[in-house]
């Protein structure tokens, strides 16, 4: 099999710092406290983990601190916006609530017919929100045992963002649905991917103007909400080598610089500029695909996990071999700072 790891069996070649006792199976989500660098992360073994991230200079040390299981494999995990409390949901079909740093235990408070892909904490509206493969997304107010609302989906959710009053859902068959969340039981908008393969991940513009979608097929989608705004919509590939193409499997935009970084199957991560169409940086390849990643809060650390994606099915997977990791860099303000346009008017 011609594979681009063929030439690399380094799953670390950017010299990242690793996360000490990583999941012992494929990572699914990884988020970092709005407040404080603590990192969590959900995995195919059925567990919620958080470690202290400590950061001394240009070293990074990580401290196992806690962790939750569920039923089944988990998928997708967020932060309460006070960095109190975890929210994860996963294939036991349940959103659980972990008061992390009271030291409580954790609670179911979502149900859904089928697994939950994806959630999110809503603080102007004080709700979580989960999507999941039942066709459904549901608003709940973590004290009540029924969702506040319940909105159909014209698919499987599969992928979800927020940046109030700004919701955009992809599902299956490339459906992309947007919400204005002052009025969220109303669609807002319903857009059909730019791109013409699954979509795999969305992520919110921080201005809330507009939003970038990836595919299955190694391309991103920058899309603009307003109408008078289309002509700055494009599609650029990226996670590429020859006729090899790869998942985009995560879009992070950085808290600063608004710039944001791609990671994908073929286990690179790079970061890039929408506003001067630049590639800022591209890093080595890691030697398995990269499910998953995210900045912590002032953007001083990128985590990203490199693990098994099962995108080769389970005859691909050899246990003896299979490692996962959690890796973190340390972005430089050269990889992450967006570079002035060309035709700007001499202001920078």
């Amino acid at each position: 099999m011609s594979s681009i790891f063929a030439n690399t069996s380094n799953p670390n070649p950017n010299k990242s710092f690793e996360v000490t006792q990583p999941p012992n199976d494929s990572v699914s989500s990884l988020s970092f406290s709005p407040k404080a660098n603590f990192l969590v992360a959900t995995s195919w073994d059925n567990q919620v983990r958080c470690w202290e991230i400590i950061r001394n200079g240009v070293n990074v040390a990580s401290m196992p601190k806690a962790s939750i299981s569920h039923d089944h494999p988990v998928l997708c995990s967020t932060w309460k916006d006070d960095g109190t409390t975890v929210f994860s949901g996963g294939c036991d079909k349940q959103a659980k609530m972990w008061p992390l740093l009271s030291g409580g235990q954790s609670m179911t408070v979502a149900m859904h017919d089928a697994p939950i892909k994806e959630l999110a904490w809503i603080p102007e509206m004080n709700l979580l929100v989960t999507g999941s493969w039942d066709r459904t997304m549901k608003y709940w107010d973590t004290r009540q045992s029924n969702p506040v609302h319940t909105q159909q989906l014209p698919e499987r959710c599969f992928a979800m963002t927020v940046r109030y009053p700004l919701m955009v859902v992809g599902t299956a068959d490339r459906n992309l649905i947007v919400y204005n969340l002052q009025n969220p039981q109303v669609e807002f908008k319903r857009i059909t991917s730019p791109l013409k393969y699954q979509t795999r991940c969305v992520a919110a513009f921080p201005d809330q103007q507009g939003f970038l979608v990836g595919s299955i097929e190694g391309r991103v989608g920058v899309h603009h909400l307003d109408d008078s705004q289309q002509s700055k919509n494009f599609t650029f590939k990226c996670h590429r080598e020859g006729n090899e193409i790869y998942s985009v499997n995560s879009l992070n935009f950085h808290p600063v610089h608004h710039t944001f970084a791609t990671a994908g199957s073929d286990g690179a991560f790079n970061f890039w500029d929408k506003d001067s169409k630049q590639r800022l940086k591209a890093m080595l390849r890691c030697s398995q695909p990269i499910p998953c990643s995210t900045f912590n809060n002032d953007g001083s650390i990128f985590a990203y996990a490199v693990c098994y994606d099962w995108s080769k099915g389970a005859e691909n997977h050899n246990p003896a071999t299979a490692k996962t990791y959690i890796l973190l860099h340390l972005p430089q303000e050269s990889e992450v700072k967006g570079k002035p346009r060309l035709n700007t008017t001499g202001r920078k």
